[in-house]
């Protein structure tokens, strides 16, 4: 009878230590900068999303975003900021969310000016913004770029692109 009790407290004490171990070791493959991109996030979520007016999916993905490390991280937030702004009723907290979420899309593109998708991250955020934040520069070349590097850029952000040029004023579906 001890030598069943035994065995049933050394297996319970490696199924603690397992519970212990396990989920540890899960933690650490998820900030791993072999797997840059974090678990559970999607492009195609971040477009989705970033299509709509609702601030709630806004919200939770710039929480994802905190969570993770995702190389476009600053361009996304910056992006994902920006848009957000527009839905705020308070013009001082606008303001304020804009210009925060403009520092982190421009510091993405002058680290990675070559990085087409944060230019037409750019590109929509430009075209769409009132007159008066004077954000509207690079519009041109944004697009001129964009059309230029469409091959070269993910499934999925020629897919944002292709759904976006539908009610763009700059880019074109026949461009595509």
């Amino acid at each position: 009878m001890v030598a069943t009790f035994m065995k049933y407290i050394f297996r319970l004490a490696c199924v603690i230590s397992m519970l212990c171990f396990f989920p540890g070791m899960m933690v650490k493959a998820r900030q791993s900068p072999q797997h840059p991109v974090a678990i559970g996030f999607d492009v195609a979520t971040f477009y989705a999303a970033f299509s709509k007016n609702d601030t709630d999916q806004l919200n939770a993905l710039l929480t994802e975003l905190n969570e993770t490390s995702v190389p476009a991280k600053e361009a996304y937030e910056g992006a994902l900021l920006m848009k957000k702004a527009g839905l705020l009723s308070k013009a001082k907290e606008k303001l304020k969310l804009f210009k925060s979420g403009r520092e982190k899309l421009e510091a993405a593109i002058k680290k990675d000016p070559d990085n087409y998708e944060y230019r037409f991250l750019r590109l929509i955020i430009q075209e769409n913004v009132p007159k008066i934040v004077r954000y509207k520069s690079n519009i041109k070349e944004d697009g001129a770029l964009i059309r230029s590097s469409y091959k070269k850029l993910p499934p999925i952000v020629q897919q944002a692109i292709r759904d976006y040029s539908k009610t763009s004023k700059i880019l074109n579906p026949a461009d595509f």
